[in-house]
């Protein structure tokens, strides 16, 4: 859920379940079929509101496109192979076409080349199944290899929590390392808590809350000096990034090209504007990538192979990512890439000139922000009631702002810092109590306030599944 509406589950209905009273909700199969057109219907008319703000670039992140002509021939690409199952090879070869394309594709993009025609990679579902296969791989190759049978991993703190998750699921302990003064991972306190149970570093480029690129060519010499992997996190930045760089941008280097990075994520649902449900994950070897392989000759059902976490997977997701690929072309995603960064430029250089709002480290293309003189929270209650839609952060407070296709619109940006400017007048008012979006934030940080916040956070996730019964 968005930043303004944490803490608040008493309309928990409305906020999840807002169709309730215009449309039948249906608790069981209906006796007889409903009528297509009627149920296209209602779906284009939910999607239609849906879309609102993310057309108007009203929102931060989430919609990385917002061109729906692109989106029409993306699910025009998608019909073609809907029905398909890339676990049966033998009836869709062009699975083997296309998924290999992209891997390839990407692994040109991540500079793949430089080492020397070794780099892999698979698809998987999203930068989630990304983060948590690699964290399965170096578990399973230190436990081969090094015999390491209490695996750690060191990440940055502001490290996509989806790394968590992966430690949690497969026994891995995550250390996350704090930040310096430049938001970035500390690399002294990374290297004094390198142990013989270490497997792997985590570096990202950018960092979700912040979009920065930690230092990765230092994170890489103490991976080799260790005899450790390194992982770059590049879910985020991963397909914009590269064109920031060819268009002059300060960005530091990530990619293969740097000594010491074993693997690489990049989500094609992301920047690579490809339909929600694709990222590559890239390994240096085959020897690292076949560690996130299963297989298994000895089932009645015959022999059994599958790359990662998933089963079945439809070749329409993998279609649609070839073809938003191969149709933008490197000049595509360069001009894209061109406006974003400059809204970008743009959008810090309004923050910098309100007095009382202070960026955080020196981003490209995400910008999060805070403030020592006001509650950021309130600034954000004002935005979310003026129509914006911006994600909260915290340890510290703050927002930021992921700049996507849709914001560089004309006019957006300007109206957006224009608004800005009038929420940090709004916060600087007496007696506004608590803002409304820190409620649960306000709670965390101690082990009694954890434990309230996650019964919040699970009676939501509950609501996600329980409205309709």
């Amino acid at each position: 859920m968005s930043s303004n509406t944490q803490g608040d589950l008493s309309g928990i209905n409305d906020y999840f379940y807002p169709y309730r009273d215009r449309y039948t909700t249906y608790s069981t199969l209906p006796n007889v079929g409903v009528a297509r057109d009627e149920v296209l219907g209602v779906l284009r008319e939910m999607s239609e509101k849906e879309d609102k703000v993310g057309d108007e670039g009203r929102c931060s992140g989430s919609i990385y496109s917002g061109d729906h002509d692109h989106y029409r021939f993306l699910t025009e690409a998608f019909r073609y192979f809907a029905h398909s199952n890339v676990l049966q090879r033998d009836m869709y070869p062009s699975s083997t076409k296309l998924e290999g394309e992209i891997v390839a594709m990407t692994l040109s993009l991540m500079n793949g080349e430089s080492l020397g025609g070794s780099a892999c990679g698979v698809l998987t579902s999203g930068g989630s199944e990304s983060l948590m296969s690699q964290l399965f791989a170096y578990r399973e190759w230190a436990s081969q290899t090094k015999g390491i049978s209490a695996p750690e991993v060191i990440i940055p703190n502001s490290a996509h929590v989806a790394i968590d998750k992966g430690g949690h699921y497969f026994g891995v302990r995550v250390l996350r390392a704090p930040l310096d003064k430049d938001f970035l991972v500390d690399l002294n306190w990374v290297e004094d808590h390198i142990n013989r149970n270490t497997i792997a570093l985590v570096g990202s480029a950018g960092s979700y809350p912040y979009g920065l690129v930690d230092p990765i060519a230092e994170l890489g010499q103490l991976a080799i000096a260790h005899d450790i992997g390194l992982h770059v996190d590049g879910c985020l930045g991963g397909f914009l990034l590269p064109f920031g760089k060819k268009l002059g941008y300060p960005i530091g280097d990530f990619d293969f090209s740097v000594e010491g990075v074993t693997s690489i994520s990049a989500d094609t649902h992301k920047y690579g504007y490809g339909l929600k449900g694709t990222s590559v994950l890239m390994y240096a070897n085959k020897e690292l990538r076949k560690h996130q392989y299963f297989t298994y000759p000895d089932w009645p059902g015959g022999l059994y192979l599958s790359p990662g976490m998933a089963g079945s997977r439809s070749g329409g997701l993998i279609a649609s990512t070839w073809a938003s690929m191969v149709t933008l072309g490197e000049q595509g995603y360069l001009e894209i890439a061109r406006d974003i960064f400059r809204t970008a430029d743009l959008l810090k250089k309004g923050i910098q000139e309100i007095a009382e709002l202070r960026i955080y480290g020196d981003p490209t293309f995400l910008v999060g922000f805070g403030s020592d003189a006001i509650d950021i929270f309130h600034v954000n209650d004002y935005l979310s009631k003026n129509g914006w839609r911006l994600n909260g952060l915290q340890l510290p407070p703050g927002l930021h702002f992921c700049v996507t296709r849709p914001n560089t619109y004309p006019t957006v940006m300007e109206e957006f810092l224009s608004t800005l400017r009038d929420a940090v007048n709004y916060a600087k008012g007496p007696d506004l109590g608590q803002a409304e979006s820190s409620a649960l934030y306000g709670l965390a940080g101690s082990v009694e306030g954890n434990k309230v916040v996650e019964e919040l956070l699970v009676g939501a996730l509950d609501a996600f599944y329980g409205l309709a019964q």
